[in-house]
Parts: structure tokens; C-alpha cells; sequence
């Protein structure tokens, strides 16, 4: 196979990454049963280069390799209609660089299709459509869905974003800091500022302290705790059952107020810097984390069990949104959702973070419904909550070290550098190239979100559209995540 290898956090030379002729590197990625991680373009002078980043979960390694397409022929044989899982990949490419992957089934647009854009239709005497949105009624990010229906029952649900034009890769060239990498999406500061932070350092040559690296991860964990604790009261109170909504609501801010003991800010804003973290977790807020955790893994417990035990939470939920196994694998679902499908991929595990090689995690017994959905998040809950425990263990052992190195200013010329990272949503994969002075030529972002807004598509087939508030917030993707 015509690739090069790397591990999470490492750095390549360009030179040392293949250069293929572009149907060769058509038909490896068509048949290939690594799935991407990456995929995308590069303005190169006279071309374009497209970068394929793919995953090897079983050897814990990222595999790469490129082509070129003329700017005055911007177009092959699309990978998509062999293997779906480029789909969202190849529109976006073809948006951004005009790049045209021919044959390709549904070259709808990503972001840019507000103008003129023509939704899939139905015909039949009974069918109708709905529209929701892009201005929604509650304090929410623009998105316009767009429903088939027969009477109640949904037979496509077409979503379309794409209404936030920030920009965000080019200003990440212009001004790479960690402000703004935390600024990227709201409810992942901690994961997105940790790749942005990850990528810096290894293109520096920064080694920051084992300490600091811990700190991380407790703010990680403890990020995915919050956001999981909130979405199950969420869930719960789509379908009315109110208790449950309140008591999560009232467990999420006690995680979220430790976090503003640590940091000055409830979301982690300003904790991780580049070199390190600001912060430290001396003693006494050790002390006060592992009595934080004790207290919400209690009410947690108490309130999951009880809703997972109520005949009307689990008729609303079991069978309700199901995505299969085969479908969630051609669409690439990654993260909670794909492990809600049956999919176990952790990226902390898969790339083997050292920091995580002792944990232990039970499998989960995926009904691929509404149910799994809640329940993933309750599993990971616990989990968390025992990762902190087991991390805040190894912070005792650190005490004497410093939080914070200084980093080195420049940046490797001519380089690649992949960072991924288990945000609470999943696989969070942020890749920057470097030209020949050290400067950022590009920065590529996906969110998990990028992988799993069809999931939510799927899941609403066949289902009643009052279905859809549960099913939503039971993957609760991320618009800005996406609107980049």
C-alpha cells in the first residue's frame, strides 16, 4: 500500500508522504477497509493537493498519502460510489476547491447551499413536508431541517446547514492561538484547545511536563461528564419526564463549578495553554474534585436507574431512532454515537494514550435506539468519574513538576501533523501542514459531528416526526462544529 505512517501527535515531512497518481489513489482509497479520518485539500501553486488520512485502529496508526489535480483539470472518478464513507468528504472538497469527483451519487453541498438549493422530493396525494428552522424557537445554533411525511410518519429528514460563514480554518493560518482554538466550538473548549495545543507542540519540539498532560486529561474527562450529565436531563425532558430533567440539570453545574475553582471558568476557558496548562490542582481542590465525584455519581446512579426503570421513559425510548450496525459503518459514525450503533472505537484507547493504558472499560450492549443512546452516556459517566479518581492518583506522584514549559516559537518546515482527540462527541481531528518557512499553510478541523449529522438522518426514517426532539438531542451534534 502506497502510504506513509504516523502515530497520534507525531509529525511527517512532506516529502516523505507518496505522491500518487490520482486513479491509483482513487482505487486504494475505494478499497481499502481502513476508514478516513481526514480528507482534504491543499492549494500547492499549480495544484491542489489532497491529503488522505486513514485510521488503522488495529495497529494504533495513521495512515497517509496524497495527489495532485491540475487547477486547469479539476476533476476524477469519485471515491464515494464504491466507498460511502467518503461522501461528506468529497462535497466538501468539491465546495471548497471546486474540484468535481465525478459519478459521485449526491454532490450535494456542504455549506454554501442556501441559494437556490433544491430539496429531495416526494410525490404522492398524502405526502407533505416540514420545515424547521434555520431560526429556532429556543436558544439554539441556525439549521434548516427539512421532513418528508406521510401523516406523522417521516420518510427522509434532509438537513441542511452551513448558515455560519466564520471561517475559522483561515483564521487558524492568520492567527493560530489557543483563544481562539477554545472559541471553536462552546461545549468542547477542553478538546478542541487540547488537539490545537498537541499540534503546536509537536511542530515546536515542545515536550511539556507528564503533570501537565495529567491535568488535561482530568479537564477532559471532566468536560465529557458535564456535557453527558446535561444531555440525559435533555433527553428526559423532550419526552416530559421532568424530574429527570431538573435533577440532571442541578448534577451538570456542580461539575461544571469544580472546573471554575481549577480555572476561573465553568467551561475550562484558559486552562491549556500552548506549553502546558495555567492552572494547577493542588491538594485541597484534589480533595474537593473526589468529593464533587462522589456526589454526582450517586445522584446519577439513583436518577438513570430510576428513569431506565419508568414503563413511559422506556416505552419512548426503546426502538425509537434506531440506526443498524451496517449503516452507522457505511456513514462512519464515530464517538458516542457509533459506540451507541455497536461501533467500539475510543480514540483514547485505540491510539493508545499512555495515560489511559490502564483503565478498563466494560462493553457495552448496544440496542442502536434512543435506549443506547441514553445509556451510553451513563456508561461513560462512570467511567469518567473513575478515570479522574485513577488520574488524580497519578497527579501525586508529579506534585514537584512544573504545569507549564515554554514553548518554542518555531514551527518545523515542510511538515504534516495529526492530532486526535475523545472529545465527549468522539473522534476530534485537527491536522495542520507547515510551508517552507515554518508557517501554517493549513489547518483542517473535523468535528465527529462532520461524521454523524446523516446518523441523525437515518435515525428519524420510518419514525413518527414527533420522534424528533428525542432523536436529536440523542446525538446532540454540533453546529458550529460543523460550520466552520
Amino acid at each position: 500500500m502506497n502510504y506513509c505512517t504516523i502515530g497520534n501527535n507525531q509529525k511527517i515531512n512532506i516529502s516523505d508522504i507518496p505522491t500518487l497518481n490520482c486513479e491509483i489513489f482513487r482505487e486504494q482509497l475505494a478499497i481499502t477497509n481502513l476508514r478516513p479520518l481526514s480528507y482534504f485539500g491543499c492549494d500547492w501553486g499549480e495544484k491542489i493537493k489532497i491529503f488522505a488520512l486513514l485510521a488503522d485502529d488495529e495497529k494504533n496508526q495513521i495512515l497517509i498519502s496524497s495527489t495532485d489535480i491540475d487547477k486547469n483539470h479539476k476533476e476524477y472518478n469519485s471515491i464515494t460510489q464504491d466507498n460511502s464513507q467518503y461522501h461528506m468528504f468529497e462535497r466538501e472538497l468539491y465546495e471548497q476547491f471546486d474540484i468535481k469527483p465525478l459519478n459521485h451519487p449526491w454532490l450535494k453541498p456542504v455549506r454554501k447551499n442556501q441559494d437556490k438549493y433544491e430539496f429531495f422530493k416526494m410525490q404522492g396525494e398524502q405526502t407533505h413536508e416540514v420545515a424547521v428552522g434555520p431560526i429556532h424557537a429556543g436558544v439554539i445554533e441556525p439549521g434548516h431541517f427539512r421532513f418528508l411525511c406521510q401523516g406523522e410518519k417521516v420518510y427522509n429528514l434532509e438537513i441542511m446547514l452551513g448558515y455560519q460563514h466564520r471561517g475559522v480554518e483561515d483564521l487558524m493560518v492568520q492567527n493560530p492561538t489557543n483563544q481562539l482554538a477554545e472559541s471553536i466550538c462552546g461545549d468542547s473548549v477542553v478538546a478542541y484547545n487540547s488537539a490545537f495545543s498537541q499540534i503546536m507542540e509537536t511542530l515546536s519540539d515542545t515536550k511539556i511536563t507528564k503533570k501537565a498532560q495529567i491535568i488535561r486529561r482530568i479537564a477532559l474527562e471532566a468536560e465529557r461528564i458535564a456535557i453527558h450529565i446535561g444531555d440525559l436531563g435533555a433527553i428526559l425532558g423532550d419526552i416530559a419526564y421532568m424530574m429527570g430533567k431538573d435533577v440532571f440539570g442541578v448534577t451538570r453545574t456542580l461539575v461544571i463549578n469544580t472546573m471554575l475553582e481549577i480555572s476561573g471558568s465553568r467551561f475550562a476557558r484558559g486552562l491549556i495553554t500552548t506549553g502546558g496548562v495555567n492552572y494547577d490542582i493542588n491538594a485541597e481542590i484534589s480533595n474537593k474534585i473526589l468529593n464533587m465525584l462522589e456526589e454526582v455519581k450517586k445522584i446519577v446512579k439513583k436518577m438513570a436507574k430510576t428513569a431506565l426503570s419508568s414503563a413511559t421513559v422506556m416505552s419512548r425510548f426503546e426502538k425509537t431512532g434506531t440506526v443498524s450496525t451496517e449503516t452507522a459503518q457505511e456513514l462512519n459514525l464515530v464517538g458516542l454515537m457509533g459506540r451507541a450503533c455497536g461501533i467500539e472505537l475510543d480514540t483514547r484507547f485505540d491510539f493508545k494514550d499512555e495515560l489511559y493504558k490502564d483503565f478498563e472499560r466494560k462493553p457495552f450492549r448496544a440496542t442502536n435506539d434512543a435506549s443506547s443512546r441514553f445509556r451510553i452516556r451513563y456508561k461513560e459517566i462512570k467511567e469518567s468519574i473513575s478515570f479522574i479518581k485513577k488520574l488524580l492518583v497519578k497527579l501525586k506522584e508529579v506534585e514537584d513538576e512544573d504545569i507549564l514549559v515554554e514553548a518554542n516559537e518555531n514551527l518545523s518546515p515542510d511538515s504534516l501533523c495529526v492530532s486526535i482527540v475523545e472529545s465527549w462527541r468522539g473522534e476530534l481531528v485537527h491536522c495542520a501542514i507547515t510551508d517552507s518557512n515554518g508557517k501554517l499553510k493549513r489547518y483542517k478541523i473535523k468535528d465527529p459531528s462532520f461524521n454523524n449529522w446523516w446518523g441523525l438522518s437515518m435515525a428519524l426514517r420510518n419514525n413518527a416526526i414527533s420522534d424528533f426532539p428525542l432523536c436529536n438531542k440523542g446525538f446532540d451534534l454540533s453546529y458550529c462544529g460543523f460550520d466552520l
